[in-house]
C-alpha cells in the first residue's frame, strides 16, 4: 500500500516522532471505543455516567458501569499496534506516547514514556481523606469500594467537567510544538483539548500520519497520510518497512 510506503518513508527521515491514541487502538485487546455504533456510551449516556457531577451524585449508580468496565480493561493484553509503537521506540524514532486510554496497555506493551491525557484506570482516590490505593489492591466486587477511612474511591480518570492534569497538558502541547512526525492512531478526533494536539503539531511544521478505521476531522483537512484499517494489522507494517529503510 503506497500509504504505509510514505509513512514509513517519513517517519525514518525524522528526528521526532510523537504518537497520539485513542479509544481505536485498543479496540483489538477486546475493550469497546466509546463512540461508534458499537461504542460505550450507545449502551450508557456519558452525560450520566461519566461526567463528575454524576458520580458525586450518586456514586454507586457510576460505579456500576465502571466495575463493568474495570472487568474488560483488567482482562485485556496489548495487541500488535501497542508492541508496533513500543518497536518505534526501541528504533529511536517514537520519542513518546499521548493517551487519551486510561488502560495502561501502552506500559504493559512496554512503552517508556507514556503520557496518560485522561488519567489513568491503574489507582484509584479517596475522595474523603486523599488516600491512593492501586487497582489490583481493591476489591472492586464492593460498590462503590471504599477507603479504610469510609470515603468513596475514585478512579484517576478524568471525568467530563474535570480539567486534564496539568503536567500532562502542559508536556503534551510542548511535545506536538517539538515533534516533525505526528502520528495519529485509533482516536476520532472530537473532544478536546487532546483534539488540538495534531492541529499544534501541524501549525508547528509536523508532518501528520493517521491510522484509523474510518476517516476523521482530521483526514481532509491536516493530515498529510491517511493510512486507512485497523491500527494492529496497519501499525506493524509501517514499522516492519521503518526498520528495512534505516538499515539500508
Amino acid at each position: 500500500m503506497k500509504e504505509i510506503e510514505r509513512a514509513a518513508e517519513i517517519i525514518a527521515g525524522s528526528k521526532c516522532v510523537i504518537a497520539l491514541t485513542g479509544a481505536g487502538i485498543s479496540v483489538e485487546s477486546g475493550i469497546p471505543a466509546f463512540r461508534g455504533s458499537q461504542g460505550l456510551w450507545t449502551k450508557y449516556d456519558p452525560m450520566e455516567y461519566a461526567h463528575i457531577s454524576s458520580f458525586m451524585r450518586d456514586p454507586e449508580k457510576v460505579w456500576r458501569m465502571l466495575a463493568e468496565l474495570y472487568e474488560i480493561v483488567l482482562s485485556a493484553k496489548p495487541n500488535p499496534a501497542h508492541y508496533a509503537l513500543k518497536e518505534l521506540e526501541d528504533l529511536g524514532k517514537c520519542t513518546a506516547v499521548i493517551t487519551q486510554n486510561v488502560d495502561a496497555l501502552h506500559q504493559r506493551a512496554g512503552s517508556r514514556k507514556v503520557i496518560e491525557f485522561h488519567g489513568t484506570g491503574e489507582t484509584l482516590t479517596c475522595l474523603d481523606c486523599g488516600r491512593s490505593y492501586k487497582v489490583d489492591d481493591v476489591d472492586l466486587k464492593k460498590i462503590p469500594p471504599r477507603c479504610t477511612c469510609g470515603g468513596v474511591l475514585k478512579p484517576d480518570i478524568v471525568f467530563f467537567g474535570e480539567p486534564i492534569p496539568p503536567d500532562a497538558l502542559r508536556e503534551s502541547f510542548e511535545l506536538a510544538r517539538r515533534a516533525d512526525v505526528l502520528l495519529v492512531v485509533g482516536t476520532s478526533a472530537q473532544v478536546y483539548p487532546a483534539a488540538s494536539i495534531p492541529e499544534e503539531a501541524k501549525a508547528s511544521g509536523a508532518k501528520i500520519i493517521e491510522v484509523n478505521l474510518e476517516p476523521t476531522p482530521l483526514t481532509n483537512t491536516i493530515t498529510d497520510v491517511f493510512c486507512q484499517g485497523k491500527a494492529g494489522e496497519v501499525l506493524p507494517k509501517i514499522v516492519e518497512r521503518v526498520r528495512g529503510l534505516l538499515k539500508t
